[in-house]
């Protein structure tokens, strides 16, 4: 069953906090790590930590903004300021992997003796715990409330899952084997796994800003719908986007064109009841056209 518009906000802001205080937390406790062992990776994990405090400020006002009611100057709502969150986290996330990156290349050419590793060891796993824990939550979120920005922020601590451990498996290669190379290596694969999922944030929040068609199979769904109204009606045309807050469906709708106007205005009321009833919180346009109209449609102008 789907959730009410005000528990999905509700939801949407304890995910946005916790992301926030768990950034900071862990920012905090990496900087101490850092200066106690020298390590570049747990290193490369704190400035990581430090961009997800910003990016999670971010998502926090973008969810604050975009459960705002649609206003006279934006009548399609505030939906879309998660999407402009998520591209703004994704050039933080850039800007992180490249700082490691070119911090990485400078320690290859001067290497540095780590210490404290035990103590290293010890923060690294208690970031990775709480942040699985983070992860799980906010996964749950982002699949009951549909928000691009909860999604975007999860992405950035499911890195952060894989970089603990990896930089885990670096400080124990350090403590007990002595290879201190495996550390700035480790900096080195985090950094281009960031620039990847910065790369493919980007592009995601992209496409819905440039009102990217949905999923296919929403869209097949949407025809189903429309087709099960006991009139059988047919529709084409149909467009479909993502306003953040819910998504919009625009399509023709054929109908006999010797119904009357009560008539015609009473099935097309009934189809979209039908749309919003599985997908409540959609806006749904209908124009209605006479059965066999010869027409130059957009269908037939569309590029694959």
């Amino acid at each position: 069953m789907p959730l009410s518009q005000d528990k999905a906000n509700r939801l949407k802001k304890i995910a946005a906090v916790s992301s926030i205080s768990l950034a900071v937390l862990l920012c905090v406790l990496k900087t101490v790590a850092v200066f106690y062992t020298g390590s570049l990776a747990v290193l490369s994990s704190m400035v990581d930590s430090l961009s997800d405090i910003i990016a999670s400020a971010v998502t926090f006002f973008a969810v604050k903004i975009s459960i705002k009611p649609a206003s006279k100057n934006y009548r399609y709502g505030y939906g879309k300021v998660e999407s402009l969150s998520a591209l703004f986290q994704s050039l933080f996330v850039a800007a992180s992997g490249l700082f490691i990156l070119y911090d990485s290349i400078l320690r290859f050419w001067h290497p540095v003796d780590l210490k404290q590793t035990d103590f290293g060891l010890a923060v690294m796993i208690f970031s990775l715990v709480t942040t699985i824990i983070l992860v799980c939550f906010q996964h749950m979120v982002a699949k009951k409330t549909n928000s691009q920005a909860i999604m975007a922020d999860s992405l950035h601590y499911k890195v952060d899952i894989l970089t603990n451990l990896s930089i885990i498996v670096s400080l124990i290669a350090v403590r007990f084997f002595g290879i201190t190379q495996v550390d700035t290596l480790t900096a080195v694969l985090i950094a281009i796994y960031l620039l990847w999922n910065a790369v493919a944030l980007g592009k995601d929040a992209v496409g819905l800003l440039l009102d990217r068609e949905l999923d296919e199979k929403i869209r097949e769904d949407v025809l189903n719908i429309i087709a099960s109204h006991s009139i059988k009606p047919k529709a084409h045309d149909l467009r479909t986007r993502d306003l953040g807050a819910g998504y919009m469906f625009e399509f023709h709708l054929e109908l006999d064109g010797q119904l009357d106007l009560h008539t015609a205005h009473k099935y097309t009321d009934e189809v979209e009841a039908l749309i919003t009833k599985k997908y409540p919180d959609a806006q749904v346009i209908i124009h209605q056209d006479p059965k066999g109209i010869k027409e130059d449609r957009l269908d037939n102008h569309l590029k694959k």
